[in-house]
């Protein structure tokens, strides 16, 4: 089994090292299936290319989403043992301040729909 292990959560994205990583092919093979052109900054979807996500501009990273690397190892390349071993991203506090925060906001929607409530009676 191929195995590479990349940031947890579906919607991480990942770069052309990791996508490396996981299928176990050199640099270079990865740009040469990777679907770009000279012409446009995303070219339309090609079921026998690895697609990356749209980009903004030349300049940002080639990023691929786990589905495509994994569709393009089944279906183009005939790799069917693929696994990518998911690890979990330790807790950090910018995502604890963003919990409280959202905890904040739904308690004051709560109040004020308890305020509107009592003078729209």
């Amino acid at each position: 089994m191929q195995r590479s292990s990349y940031p947890a959560g579906g919607d991480e994205l990942m770069t052309i090292d990791q996508v490396q990583q996981t299928l176990r092919r050199s640099r270079a093979s990865i740009y040469r299936y990777v679907n770009t052109n000279n012409e446009t900054i995303n070219p339309p979807f090609d079921p026998q290319r690895l697609n990356p996500e749209h980009r903004k501009s030349r300049r940002e990273p080639l990023l691929f989403h786990p589905n495509e690397v994994a569709r393009f190892a089944r279906d183009v390349m005939g790799i069917t043992t693929l696994q990518v071993e998911l690890k979990t991203t330790p807790p950090n506090p910018t995502d604890d301040l963003l919990k409280e925060i959202l905890g904040e906001l739904k308690h004051i929607r709560e109040v004020l729909e308890r305020v509107e409530k009592l003078l729209g009676s």
